[in-house]
């Protein structure tokens, strides 16, 4: 696949992306308007982060590291792989279906493992509460699995855009549901709601994952591939074999992630006891976690998704100088547009989080925008990381991404678990958010390192500075002449029209700035995307 295509390919995802992201975003303004962003908040988000957490734990690292290049390289036999996708297929249903039965009947468990302070004394509403929504959304976990093979299937026979666009239908029905959750449970964020709104808002959500995965069936038919069930799981040997460090790797994440939950939750109740009503625990966090996911997702999963299959084919054929040039290409490309995006996130967190959250109280608006800030500081390694590790999947190496992942949680956990007793309750989810960064730098370096010695120097020190320095100098003005009107608007309060006028002027000033810069000193995908639009308008 030559450059170009890469980058056509990427632009067709990105779109599929942005409008999922942005009816995503629709879906979790929704949420805060009927739960709040307290403790109460907090359940649902909760229960329904579980569902990917099991999914992750029993086949989703799995399904994502491993079976891709597997999938790509059973293609070349004489079925063009379908009997291996049976198989796969098969065998996801079958374990995803356990995994959910188990997770159903040990809901209990499982929330106390993730929010162990919601078994306290004088909070055992929200206890309950959190293991009857997990309850009700832990089906997602079967449709987690079939929507991720299904669109992964699609990938490795080279149509990338369906994966990218399916969950928009997942956001619309949940935005359905819960504006008739608000309707028939206005009270909510108050604790006030009946039996049937916690049915209608649990069943709901699983429904809109179980349309996301239902709506890729076609679009598989239409590639070829013919799933039928198949228990004969000898072909899957290889791929369980080299599973189990992408096993090993999900559970060092997932230990990871459940400090940081229960982190997270425990800032809720010590905010419910020291009678603070603003939104400081795992609602806000998730919010600002969205919005920071916002650039990683379009830019980065678009370019990584169209990449991985190129590099599993070249590794197979031992082309290892053109794996490297590869990734090199395409990191250049996610710098050139993630540093900008960085800058962004971290001085414009709060303008960003108010304008996005307008509905909301300025305090719980303000705390959205301090942890994205937070955030923002990792946005660069985390992507970097993120696509670094695909390098190695597509040499089908599990083993070196699980003791990467190793280093990445133990500097999270570390740093934010110090960020939790020497930081202020307002402050501990902006140091989880900080340390967060802190452990995929340490990842990032570390897989770069490695990945080095199995391809080659991946050598992009001068196009990153180059592309650091045009991003500061195309933010500085505007984010000066920013600031000074919002300290004339704001008055020392933020609202809606300072944060929009913030906002625009940056973009205004930044963007002609950093493109005309880019695009003088030749950063390649700028060059690109400027030919074609003078091309374009040249017609």
């Amino acid at each position: 696949m030559s450059e170009p295509s890469v980058l056509r390919s990427s632009a067709v995802m990105a779109v599929g992306t942005i409008i999922s992201r942005i009816t995503g975003l629709a879906r979790n303004l929704l949420l805060v308007a009927a739960l709040g962003t307290a403790i109460i908040g907090d359940t649902y988000q909760v229960a329904n982060t579980l569902p990917t957490v099991v999914y992750i734990l029993v086949a989703g690292g799995a399904l994502n590291a491993v079976f891709v290049p597997q999938i790509v390289r059973e293609m070349k036999n004489k079925d063009g792989g379908n009997s291996y996708a049976s198989q796969l297929a098969t065998a996801t249903f079958t374990i995803l279906g356990f995994a959910t039965v188990i997770g159903m009947i040990a809901a209990p468990i499982i929330v106390r493992l993730y929010a162990s302070k919601f078994g306290g004394s004088g909070l055992e509403n929200e206890f309950e509460l959190t293991v009857l929504f997990t309850r009700y959304c832990l089906p997602q976990v079967l449709f987690l699995g079939f929507f991720t093979l299904l669109g992964q299937i699609a990938n490795a026979r080279g149509s990338f855009g369906p994966m990218m666009w399916a969950p928009i239908l997942n956001n619309l029905i949940v935005i359905g549901v819960l504006i008739g959750f608000i309707a028939i449970a206005p009270d909510a964020a108050n604790g006030v709601i009946s039996s049937t709104a916690k049915s209608f808002l649990g069943l709901g959500t699983s429904l809109g994952a179980l349309a996301q995965a239902a709506i890729l069936i076609p679009v598989i038919a239409k590639t070829g591939v013919r799933l039928r069930p198949n228990f004969h799981w000898s072909s899957l040997r290889k791929s369980a074999h080299l599973a189990k460090w992408t096993v090993i790797f999900v559970l060092i994440n997932q230990i990871g992630f459940m400090v940081i939950v229960n982190l997270a939750t425990s800032a809720s109740v010590r905010a419910k006891q020291s009678g603070i009503d603003v939104g400081v625990g795992f609602t806000p966090y998730q919010n600002a976690h969205f919005i920071f996911l916002l650039p990683h997702s379009i830019i980065a999963v678009s370019f990584v998704t169209a990449l991985l299959p190129r590099i599993s084919r070249l590794a197979a054929d031992a082309r290892i100088s053109d794996v490297r040039d590869e990734i090199q290409q395409t990191l250049l490309h996610l710098y050139s547009l993630i540093i900008p995006a960085a800058f962004a996130l971290l001085f414009l967190g709060q303008p960003i989080a108010h304008f996005i959250f307008a509905g909301s109280r300025t305090q719980d608006s303000s705390q959205i925008g301090l942890i994205l800030s937070g955030f923002a500081l990792g946005l660069i390694p985390f992507c970097s990381s993120y696509l670094m590790l695909r390098g190695f999947y597509a040499f089908e190496d599990t083993k070196t991404p699980a003791g990467i992942t190793l280093v990445m949680n133990i500097v999270t956990i570390v740093s934010a678990t110090i960020g939790y007793f020497v930081l202020p309750i307002r402050l501990i989810t902006v140091g989880v958010a900080i340390s967060f960064g802190l452990g995929y730098l340490a990842s990032s370096l570390w897989a770069r390192h490695l990945l080095s010695k199995r391809v080659g120097a991946i050598t992009l020190r001068k196009d990153v500075i180059s592309i650091v320095i045009i991003s500061a100098v195309a933010f500085a003005p505007g984010l000066l002449v920013a600031q000074l009107i919002e300290t004339l608007m704001n008055s020392g309060s933020p609202n809606l029209l300072s944060s929009v006028v913030t906002l625009v002027l940056s973009a205004v000033i930044a963007m002609p700035i950093y493109f005309g810069l880019g695009y003088r000193f030749k950063i390649t995908p700028i060059t690109f995307a400027a030919d074609a639009l003078r091309k374009r308008f040249a017609k």
